[in-house]
């Protein structure tokens, strides 16, 4: 019946099943599903019998053909001394409704004996912790303990491994001083530069360890902050102060020129003692004393003093640009002539430079496009194509933040093809009949005869693979001794059976002595072939009398666990 039901599900067309957590890999041992794909339906996922599914309830199930877990370990005894009992799991997984053979048999249980009954459990209580603060209150402290026992005993260690309680109160806690924010610049302490001095002004600003002051009643005191409480800087930014000119002594006349018009026979001096600078007055009066000659000669320009810098065009320093500010100068003294033509000032009027002190800007990271997705990975059921993207578009730098969000993605990919399901042998069936050629009834007799019994080639389908081995059925020599009387021995007894029921109470195992037949009138083998005979059914062996309590033992399985 479970095998008909089986094929049904693998085989016939159905109405769809529930969504779930599809995955690539079934793992029977742990019972664990590895390598998500997606959701997706039930059947679309199982057309792959190497995938597994986790449903609604969490519990990760197998596509392929019902399959028993190996028996987990056994479990501690549940005795710390003397006579317990210890339990061992295993979980069918499979798909549907169909279940593994002999669902029932999950669990099972024997009988042990406690090795701890020696054992000391914890040890003392080590000392306590520090408290996690040296000041104050608020702080905790712990302590622990060591189980000293074997790994198989270690529960009897019951509670907690360690303590945690609020420390005494502390000493008042030190408070460190702070600096406030820094106060405004002052007032340069000049309105120029003097370049004539070589002197340049200066401004101040301060601040007060007050933010806050440190503590001076507690032990130890709070410590003052550390650095500077005034701060100085040059004021670059002035311009340089102006320089009035000051007349040299008057020349000798020199020739008359003629050259322009009515000349003059010129005397001249030099407003160079020292020459007007930065915006300085030029000397007063004229610079020549003539005799009528000739026309005037022509004014040259001169740059007046720099400018301060300007702001920087950003206060942080971006991926893509420097930030950089600027100074200027004006050709204005004095300004050159225009009748006669005198000559411009020679040089640039303008200077920029980059702001190389400042900081770098914090960058953001950017997530780059998504790469295509990757072709469908599988040519049955369904797989997962994969499409990824990087966070460098551009990467976080500098303190800003990563990109937030998924790295990778993924879809469901069907290929609408169901995967071949490789065939699996169904356990043998009993042997049948013991008969002879002639189907002559041997029961009981030194006759010898054959037996048969057979397997089933199961769940293969969708061009899977056929079981492997070519043996369907399976033949043996055998005697007929079902329900014979037979002359017997006593012998040792049978092994114990495993405790029944598994859980819960009124729990017991069995076992009885071994009346072994004596099968010496028998041929040890049977037909041409000689092939060693095996003795088919159970026979009424008669090994004599025995007190009933030498040939059937019971006893009592303790401190069973509670069926979950």
């Amino acid at each position: 019946m479970e095998v008909l039901l089986l094929l049904a599900m693998l085989l016939l067309p159905v109405e769809r099943s529930e969504c779930v957590r599809c995955f690539a890999r079934f793992n029977p041992t742990l019972g664990q599903c590895n390598e998500e794909i997606g959701d997706v339906v039930e059947d679309d996922c199982c057309q792959n019998p190497q995938y597994g599914y986790e449903a609604a309830d969490g519990v990760c199930q197998s596509c392929g053909p019902p399959t028993w877990s190996e028996w987990s370990a056994w479990s501690h005894c549940t005795a710390l001394c003397e006579t317990g009992v210890r339990q061992r799991k295993r979980t069918c997984y499979s798909a549907g409704e169909v279940q593994c053979s002999n669902p029932q048999d999950k669990l099972e249980t024997q009988p042990c004996s406690g090795m701890c009954c020696e054992d000391k459990g914890w040890g003392s209580w080590l000392a306590w912790s520090s408290c996690s603060i040296s000041c104050g209150e608020g702080g905790v402290r712990t302590r622990r303990r060591v189980c000293s026992s074997s790994a198989e005993c270690r529960w009897a260690c019951t509670g907690p491994s360690e303590e945690t309680e609020n420390c005494p109160p502390q000493n008042t806690c030190p408070v460190h001083g702070g600096w406030s924010s820094w106060a405004a610049w002052g007032k340069c302490s000049g309105p120029c530069v003097d370049d004539q001095r070589g002197t340049t002004p200066s401004k101040q600003r301060e601040r007060s360890c007050s933010n806050p002051p440190p503590s001076s009643d507690t032990v130890p005191p709070g410590d003052t902050c550390p650095g500077d409480e005034v701060q100085a800087t040059p004021c670059s930014e002035l311009p340089n102060c102006p320089v009035d000119g000051n007349w040299a002594p008057w020349s000798s006349y020199g020739p008359c020129s003629t050259s322009c018009g009515e000349g003059l026979q010129t005397s001249t001096r030099t407003c160079n003692n020292p020459a007007p600078n930065y915006g300085g007055r030029f000397c007063d009066g004229p610079n020549a004393q003539t005799r009528t000659c000739q026309n005037l000669c022509p004014v040259d320009g001169f740059w007046s003093g720099w400018s301060g810098w300007s702001e920087c065009s950003a206060s942080c320093v971006s991926p893509s640009q420097i930030p950089s500010r600027t100074r200027f100068r004006f050709c204005t003294n004095p300004a050159p002539s225009s009748s006669p033509a005198g000559r411009a000032c020679a040089g640039e009027r303008q200077q920029v430079e980059q702001c190389q002190h400042l900081h770098h800007c914090a960058v953001d990271g950017v997530w780059g496009s998504w790469a295509p997705f990757t072709p469908c990975p599988v040519t049955c059921g369904v797989g997962a194509q994969v499409s990824t993207r990087r966070c460098d578009s551009p990467a976080a730098n500098h303190g800003g933040k990563p990109c937030s969000g998924e790295e990778r993605r993924s879809k469901v990919c069907s290929t609408n093809v169901h995967c071949p399901v490789n065939g699996v042998w169904s356990d043998w069936s009993p042997w049948g009949k013991c008969a002879n050629v002639f189907r002559k009834v041997i029961t009981c007799k030194q006759l010898g005869g054959s037996q048969t019994r057979e397997r089933e080639c199961l769940h293969q389908a969708h061009n899977g693979t056929i079981c492997p081995g070519d043996y369907l059925t399976e033949s043996r020599v055998c005697y007929d001794v079902g329900g014979c009387y037979i002359k017997g021995n006593w012998e040792g007894w049978e092994s114990w059976t495993l405790c029944k029921p598994a859980c819960g109470g009124k729990s017991k195992r069995f076992r009885k002595r071994i009346c072994k037949p004596d099968y010496k009138d028998y041929r040890p083998t049977i037909g041409i072939n000689k092939e060693p005979a095996n003795f088919f059914g159970t026979p009424l062996a008669d090994c004599g009398d025995l007190p009933p309590d030498q040939k059937f033992e019971k006893e009592d399985c303790l401190q069973v666990p509670a069926c979950n």
